[in-house]
Order: C-alpha cells, then structure tokens, then sequence
C-alpha cells in the first residue's frame, strides 16, 4: 500500500509540473492572442490572394510576424519570470534570436525571454541590500543594459541558429507527416492529451509557433486546426444530449453552445471524464477531421482562439470555407455516431442517472495521480481556511490560462450571488495568477494543488465542472 501511494504521489507530482511547463509555454502566447489575430486578419484580407488585396497595407505582414509578435511574446515570458524588468530584458534578447535567424522566432522568444529574466532576477537577488542608497536606480539600469546586451549578442551568434535548426526539424517533421498522409495520427496524442487539460500547452506552445512560420511562407497551415476542432467535442455533446441520460443529458445543450459558439472546449471534458471509454469517440472525430482537413487543403491563416465555430470563420482564407467546414462536419458526425454506441453499450446499472457532477469526480478520483496522499495532504490547508460571510470579499475562479473556463464559472456563481442579493466581487485568472487578496478559490480538481501552492492563505473549493456543481449553491446559503 505504502508503495502504491508513493508510485500515486510521485506520479502526481509529474502531473502537476507538466501542467505547469505547460502554463508556461501557452501564458507567453495566450495574452498576446489579440495581437496574433490582428495579424491574421491583416494577412487574410490584404495579401495578394487574400480578399481585398492591397500593397500598401499588405507591408504590415512581414514586420509584424518578424518583428512585433516574437518581441511580444519574449517580453510576456519575461514578465512571467520577474516582473516588468523582466520583460524588459527578454523582450532585448528576443531582438537577438530575431536578427540571427531568418524565419519567425517564436520558439527562440518562448526561450530566450523566461531564461534571460531568470538570469536577471538571479542578479538582482545577489546584490539586494547591498546597493548604496542613491545607486539604486543606476545599478538597476546599467545591471539591465550590460546583462542585456551580453545576452544578446549571445542570442544572435549562438542561439538562434539553434532555434532556426530545431524549427527547421519540425517542419520537416510536419512535412513528413504530411507528404506520407500521416498527420491525422497526431490527434491520437492530441485528444488525450486535451481530456487531461493540456490543451493550451499544446495548441499555444507547440502546435501554433510551427504553423505561424508555415502560415507566412503559404498563406495558412493545417497545424491550426488539429487540436482547435470543434468537431469531436460537439459529437460528444450531441450524443449525451440525444442518447445520453440524467444531468449530462440535460446540462448537454447548454455545453453545445459555450463549446461550438463560445470556444470553450474544457466544457465537454467532464462528459468524457465520467465515462473514459468515449476518448475513443474523441480519437475518432480528430482523426477523421484532419484526414479531411488535409484531403481538401484546409488551413487557417492564425490560431482560432478560442477555438469557436465563428473564429474559424474569421481566420480561414479566401476560397477555404468547403474544405474548413467539411473537416469540422466530419468530425462532428463520427465522434458523435462513435460516442452514442458507446453511451448506448453502457449497462444501465452502471450508470444509474448517474448526476454529471458525481460521476465526473468519481472518474477524476480514478485518473488523477496520488489522490490519497494529496487529499491527505491537502484537506487541512482547506479545512482551516473556511471563510465566514463576513471575511468575503472577493472570489476567484482561476483555470490554466485563466481566460476560458474561469470565466465561464465566474459569470454563472456571480449571476446565483446577485440572485440571492450577495455583494461579493467574483473574477477570473490564471491559476499562477492568483489575486493576492482572494478569500475563496474555485479550480477543477486537477489544478487544485497548484492554486493552493500560489494562494495557500485563501480557502480552496475544488470542483469538476465550472458550468453546473452542487458546491455553487452551497456557497450562496453559506454567504446569504
């Protein structure tokens, strides 16, 4: 038994620290998404086969993708790291991989910028309080320049031909993929992988920076599409809607329309937590999809975040709409026909209008790494932080990139409190982002640890699905 839970805590552990490399890689990107879309939609109406093509407005492309979106995200990272100088120091090194290399450095600056700020706080560190009063200010200035610049000349020389090689590797890797019609083997991992909310880390941090550099070169890239498709998730909430039964039946309309209209794929989670065996159905619909997407030549000119029916529209080049929609059709069509044969093979006594919220957690208990230890662990820090109505004063839902899901639980237990006449302020964010001043955390389950280590001073309530849980309103009769 002993061993057993070790092998569980261990286990867990990796978990988390992949979460949290995961986090990384897309918090330097998911901030600037606005910035890359606006690049998108530049390419997509003013180059040359775009819709309106324009010379003149058509030289935006290259300075932005070259200049202004890898700077954004070197400066992003290395204000994760240490602050705004921080992001002062990588965005300076970013310039250095950018000026040594001859193709988008959004891998370099995914690099570069947390590792210089690292270096800089490391100084920092080292002469705190050791600084002459009236000296701060140019020590901290020339500190920052000469740390700077040595990196990155460092960055230019040595650096970013690295980068420039690794990208060049992937690509052909890609290329390789797809010239042998391989590529919609990717969404075996790719599906999994976004169950156990990776999603982020793998369409942001991976997938995205490889299919930007594709995009500049021919326009659009497939690579955008593989994990964003909303295809498999609405089959998944198409079946549990006609097939399905109890509370996943009848919270599956709701779903539909926060993942397909909203974008919101950790929705349709959950649905697939409580019955693991429709991963298959999920496998199926992106595997289906991309061999469609790549049949008929679909690709979209920047990343569809979220990953919405309407952000596809928006993103997808002129002449691509067939191709675009067919791939998401496909997909739908075969995970839904593959999910309700499972739904339908499920022996009555083994779900028993199982409720969503019950049966979720009962999977999660299952596939989450050492749950008995970080229970054990993890209980008293919750207990002994319980809040009183009167110490409230602000609740935050914070979720992996603290944009989707966060927000989407956020608005839902506002909307119970100003219904039950509660004046409590309830916001979103980053699970590393944490509000100092927060009384009360809501995560999935699987970040809980991770919000607990960021805010351990704040009562933590753990839950499966942010869109419908029981806990929701026992918090409002706790704080009427």
């Amino acid at each position: 038994m002993a061993t057993t839970a070790t092998k569980q805590t261990s286990s867990g552990g990796a978990r988390v620290k992949l979460q949290q490399f995961g986090r990384m890689l897309s918090g330097m990107v998911l901030p600037n998404i606005g910035a890359f879309i606006a690049w998108g939609l530049i390419t997509a109406l003013f180059i040359p086969t775009g819709w309106i093509p324009n010379a003149s407005l058509a030289a935006l492309v290259g300075p932005m993708i070259t200049y202004l979106l890898p700077l954004l995200i070197g400066y992003t990272g290395g204000t994760m790291v240490h602050g705004k100088r921080g992001g002062v120091i990588g965005a300076t090194v970013t310039m250095g991989v950018i000026v040594g290399t001859t193709v988008p450095m959004f891998l370099g600056a995914m690099i570069v910028g947390p590792l210089s700020a690292w270096i800089l706080m490391q100084f920092d560190k080292a002469v705190e309080g050791k600084i002459k009063a009236g000296f701060e200010m140019l020590v901290n200035n020339f500190s920052l320049g000469i740390i700077g610049g040595a990196l990155s000349i460092g960055a230019l020389k040595g650096i970013g031909p690295v980068i420039q090689g690794l990208t060049n590797v992937l690509s052909d890797g890609v290329q390789v993929l797809v010239d042998h019609n391989l590529l919609p083997l990717i969404n075996i991992i790719i599906e999994p992988a976004k169950v156990l909310f990776l999603n982020n880390a793998i369409n942001q941090g991976i997938l995205s920076p490889i299919a930007l550099g594709e995009a500049s070169k021919v326009g659009k890239s497939i690579l955008f599409m593989l994990e964003s498709n909303p295809g498999p998730g609405l089959g998944i909430l198409l079946a549990y809607w006609l097939v399905g039964r109890g509370s996943a039946k009848s919270s599956a309309p709701g779903a539909i329309i926060i993942h397909f209209l909203g974008g919101i794929h950790e929705i349709y989670f959950p649905y697939i937590l409580m019955n693991p065996r429709l991963i298959l159905a999920v496998i199926g619909g992106g595997v289906s999809g991309t061999f469609t997407f790549q049949l008929l030549g679909a690709g979209l000119v920047a990343s569809p975040s979220p990953g919405s029916i309407f952000a596809y529209f928006a993103m997808t080049p002129k002449g691509g709409y067939l191709p675009m929609l067919s791939g998401v059709v496909v997909a739908t069509v075969v995970s839904f026909l593959l999910a309700s044969v499972l739904l339908k093979t499920v022996r009555k006594n083994d779900e028993e209008e199982m409720d969503l919220e019950a049966a979720a957690a009962k999977v999660k208990d299952m596939k989450t790494a050492g749950t008995a230890a970080q229970t054990a662990a993890t209980s008293p820090i919750i207990a002994a932080n319980v809040r009183n109505k009167a110490d409230v004063n602000k609740i935050v839902f914070a979720c992996d990139a603290g944009m989707g899901s966060s927000a989407m639980g956020a608005s839902v237990l506002r909307k119970k409190l100003q219904a039950a006449g509660i004046n409590i302020t309830v916001v979103n964010s980053a699970v590393s982002e944490i509000p100092a001043d927060a009384d009360i955390v809501v995560t999935q389950k699987t970040l809980t640890d991770r919000a607990i280590a960021n805010s351990p001073n704040a009562e933590h309530i753990s839950i499966d699905n942010f869109l419908k849980s029981p806990k929701y309103d026992e918090l409002v009769e706790r704080l009427k």
